[in-house]
C-alpha cells in the first residue's frame, strides 16, 4: 500500500489512472506564460504528448488551460508544482519547520509520482496551459481526493476550483454520489466555500494537528460543462 501524502488532504491508496473517454483541443492563451520552474519546458521547447482529456478545456481569469490524465512524462514538472506548493503556500500547516517540511515532502519523489501514475484504482489528473504544468490531483475510484495542489506561479486563477471539479467529475464517472478528503488548515476555507462540510475530528499528518476530514455530496456531474 502506497500512502500518497497530503498537501491539500491525505490519503493511503493501493491506487490510478485510468483512461477517459472525453478528448479535445489543447486552448492557448494569447499571452505567454513564464515556464514553471522544474517543468520540461524551462530552458528547452517541451514536446506535445497527445492524450484524452478529464474535462473540456476550461478558461480561468486570464488564462487558458486544459486538465488531462497525468503521464511518466510529466514527472519532474509535476513533483516540482507539488513540492513548490507545499513549501511556499502550506506555511499554516508546517509552520516552516524543517522537521516537518522534510516529513511532507519526503513522499515527493519521481519515482512515487511515476508509481502514481501507475496504479489501477486512482485517477492522477494535471492542469496544463502551454504544456506547463500549474496544478496536479488525484482521486480514487472510490471517490478519496488524495492531491490537490496549485503551483505558486497560478494561485487565485480558478486553477484549483477547475481541477477539483475535474477531480469530481471523474468521481462521478466512478459511480460515487460524494468526495472525501482530509484538508489542511491551508485549504479549510477554500474547500468550505466550494461545498464540502466537515464530518470528524481534525487529525494530524507529517506531525502537524490541522487535517480536517471533510466530504461532499455530489450532483450528477456527467455530461455538464
Amino acid at each position: 500500500m502506497a500512502t500518497i501524502a497530503w498537501s491539500n488532504v491525505s490519503f493511503e491508496s493501493q491506487a490510478a489512472v485510468r483512461p477517459l473517454s472525453s478528448s479535445g483541443p489543447i486552448l492557448l492563451r494569447e499571452r505567454p506564460l513564464r515556464p514553471l520552474r522544474g517543468s520540461s519546458a524551462e530552458g528547452q521547447q517541451a514536446t506535445l504528448v497527445t492524450v484524452p482529456i478529464a474535462a473540456v478545456s476550461a478558461m480561468c481569469e486570464n488564462l487558458w488551460m486544459q486538465i488531462r490524465d497525468a503521464i511518466p512524462e510529466d514527472t519532474a514538472a509535476a513533483c516540482a508544482v507539488l513540492r513548490r506548493s507545499i513549501a511556499e503556500l502550506c506555511e499554516a500547516d508546517h509552520r516552516n519547520d524543517p522537521y516537518t517540511l522534510a516529513r511532507w515532502l519526503s513522499n515527493k519523489t519521481h519515482e512515487n509520482f511515476r508509481a502514481w501514475v501507475a496504479q489501477t484504482d486512482n485517477s492522477v489528473l494535471v492542469a496544463v496551459e502551454d504544456q506547463h504544468i500549474l496544478a496536479v490531483g488525484s482521486i480514487t475510484d472510490a471517490g478519496t481526493i488524495g492531491l490537490n495542489y496549485v503551483s505558486p506561479d497560478a494561485r487565485f486563477q480558478g486553477v484549483s476550483r477547475a481541477l477539483l471539479r475535474a477531480l469530481e467529475t471523474r468521481a462521478a464517472e466512478k459511480g460515487n454520489n460524494r468526495c472525501n478528503l482530509t484538508s489542511t488548515e491551508t485549504a479549510r476555507r477554500f474547500y468550505l466555500s466550494n461545498g464540502y462540510v466537515e464530518n470528524g475530528p481534525p487529525v494530524g499528518g507529517f506531525t502537524t494537528t490541522s487535517g480536517y476530514p471533510m466530504t461532499k455530496a455530489l450532483p450528477s456531474l456527467i455530461g455538464k460543462t
